[in-house]
């Protein structure tokens, strides 16, 4: 893997500056996409647990989804993350898109996690 250079360190560390800021005692939703899947978790910070996650390699969705890397899948695996946070409790999370810009498959997760339920 190619190291990412200055700009998206930037990034990475504003967003996650910005997280810390405003998190306060929610959780976090923290979103990870490579070429081929997309995976998502909720973490408590203050414990140092995650709670919930869910990703494209799961046998249920590897069926039903043709390819891991498409807005679709990323819709399928927000609204799985949102089902699986309320079950854990969880119902507000402050979102950490990683230092990925908030368009395309990011986007479409976070809408689906937001349509399912889950506030932020």
């Amino acid at each position: 893997m190619a190291r990412p250079n200055r700009v998206t360190q930037r990034r990475v560390q504003r967003t996650r500056g910005n997280i810390r800021r405003v998190a306060g005692d929610r959780m976090r939703l923290s979103v990870f996409r490579s070429d081929r899947h997309i995976y998502a978790q909720i973490i408590d910070d203050q414990r140092g647990v995650t709670l919930a996650h869910a990703s494209t390699l799961e046998e249920g969705l590897r069926s039903k989804l043709k390819n891991g890397a498409t807005r679709d899948a990323a819709g399928e695996i927000g609204k799985l993350i949102a089902e699986r946070a309320r079950k854990a409790g969880v119902e507000r999370v402050v979102f950490d898109r990683g230092g990925y810009r908030f368009h395309g498959r990011i986007k479409a997760l976070a809408e689906a996690a937001r349509q399912t339920g889950l506030q932020f």
